[in-house]
């Protein structure tokens, strides 16, 4: 009788494990359950569009308030500013304020924001916290409003990361349908910015995805391809790449007179 019921929890276990393997898809296949998760990646990637456009606008704000101090939204070049030697101060009051942010209101919006979303995924099992998605657009665009050396990349990933986590946790997901909507928010911000579908799907597939299973995939394309569409009817920006908002140097320092 001992032997018996020492045998029943092996047995058990085993069947648990076999229900399991068999249970578990293979890398090329997927579940209904891709239906509902593509349709809120796609409503991910229509919000992304949107957050992708108050970044921007962000961008030329502070832009316009530390270089030619008035309220304005629209994307000019700092190269025209009145200041003077003065504009090498512009970037460290940037700086400072930004370090105030990160002190008393969240330490996760430091950094590029790439390494950031993939903390996220690999140790906090795809969440973000919420204030991380107010407070890394308006640091980030104080940063680059101020002539500091970034781009819009880095913050577009995790602020839209942050709002496709936000979108996932109050509904009862798996991580890795969690990380599907993490993923879908920082492709359609990529999307939307950089007005790059295509570009912006592989990149996050190979920064943050990690994967080519269609029950992943499908949905984070979906989710670029909506940001892009409505990209086109919100913003009236070109895309971040290709914007020159940043500073030039002179002409004659680049092309030297005959006379030098």
């Amino acid at each position: 009788m001992s032997s018996v019921g020492k045998a029943n929890p092996q047995s058990n276990s085993e069947n648990v494990r076999s229900t399991d393997l068999h249970e578990e898809l293979g890398d090329f296949s997927t579940t209904s359950r891709t239906l509902p998760i593509s349709a809120l990646a796609m409503g991910i990637g229509a919000l992304c569009a949107f957050v992708a456009l108050a970044l921007l606008r962000l961008i030329g704000l502070f832009t316009n308030l530390f270089y030619f101090g008035r309220w304005s939204t629209a994307m000019v070049s700092p190269v025209d500013n009145h200041l003077g030697v003065y504009s090498v101060l512009v970037p460290i009051a940037g700086a400072l304020i930004i370090g105030v942010m990160a002190r008393y209101g969240s330490e996760r919006i430091r950094g590029h924001g790439i390494p950031e979303a993939i903390e996220a995924i690999l140790i906090n099992g795809s969440r973000v916290e919420p204030r991380v998605a107010a407070l890394k657009p308006i640091s980030s665009a104080i940063s680059i409003g101020s002539g500091g050396p970034f781009g819009a990349e880095g913050p577009i990933i995790m602020t839209g990361g942050a709002f496709g986590s936000m979108i996932a946790q109050p509904f009862h997901l798996t991580s890795a349908e969690r990380k599907t909507r993490l993923v879908a928010g920082a492709t359609g911000g990529m999307s939307a910015t950089f007005a790059s579908p295509v570009a912006a799907v592989l990149l996050e597939v190979e920064l943050l995805l990690f994967e080519w299973k269609p029950r992943s995939l499908i949905p984070v394309a979906l989710a670029s391809v909506v940001a892009a569409v409505v990209r086109r009817f919100t913003s009236k920006f070109p895309p971040s790449n290709t914007r020159n908002c940043g500073h030039r140097l002179p002409q004659r320092i680049l092309l030297p007179s005959g006379n030098e």
